[in-house]
């Protein structure tokens, strides 16, 4: 482990939107994929050591945790991680940051792009299910989610449906039962004169609605997808 941070920071990578991943790539062991992410998920540092250790150990002991934590940080290849006294930084840059701005934009009522799209449609380590890693889990899924309803609204004002859409559909397959996700796809398929996605759409989330929760879409919904002049036989 490098004793302080290195010139290389930008040149190295640790994904964690989505599944975690290095680049370039190294071959890591489960201890020093654990630092890693717990790094990544803190900003980078500077973190404690004996933070790291509890937060990565929280059954063991206090002494063994900070064993355990020793010997993971010399199972990182050199160069991942610093030191600044006793504090842990991570020496990468991560996709958190990218994919946090992402969603402000959205939340901003700006448009995105693609790529952006596509970096808002996974989760934070993703089969990840750390005690320490779920509390920032379950912050980045209400934020993502939430940008991507708002992006696809914004765009389908725009007319820029083709993203409009792809934004809607990221969103709803997080919260299939968010019926505001729905509505915002369900605009954006009307805008592009889709009707029978719109109609999918609509029928899909009020299956779901009523087997998980045993109630119906919002009527003011409802009418909107009746409206489209496609049979209402075919919403059942």
């Amino acid at each position: 482990m490098d004793g302080a941070l290195g010139m290389g920071t930008t040149e190295r990578m640790v994904a964690i939107v989505g599944r975690l991943g290095v680049r370039p790539m190294v071959r890591l062991s489960l201890p020093a994929r654990r630092i890693l992410a717990f790094l990544a998920l803190s900003g980078g540092g500077p973190v404690p050591r004996a933070i790291a250790s509890a937060k990565l150990w929280p059954d063991f002991p206090e002494e063994a945790a900070r064993a355990n934590l020793r010997r993971a940080l010399w199972n990182v290849p050199a160069g991942w991680i610093g030191s600044e006294g006793d504090d842990l930084l991570l020496n990468a840059a991560t996709d958190l940051a990218d994919a946090e701005l992402a969603a402000t934009r959205a939340l901003e009522e700006a448009e995105l792009q693609l790529d952006e799209i596509k970096l808002l449609s996974s989760d934070l380590l993703e089969g990840w299910n750390e005690e320490w890693a779920i509390p920032a889990q379950d912050r980045f899924r209400l934020l993502r989610v939430q940008a991507l309803e708002m992006a696809c609204r914004t765009m389908t004002r725009a007319g820029h449906l083709t993203l409009a859409i792809q934004a809607g559909s990221a969103a709803l397959a997080a919260e299939p039962l968010r019926e505001s996700a729905a509505a915002a796809l369900i605009d954006a398929h009307l805008a592009q004169e889709n009707r029978y996605e719109a109609v999918r759409c609509f029928r899909s989330l009020a299956r779901r609605l009523n087997d998980e929760l045993g109630v119906d879409p919002q009527p003011a919904l409802a009418e909107r997808v009746m409206a489209c002049a496609i049979p209402v036989g075919c919403l059942h």
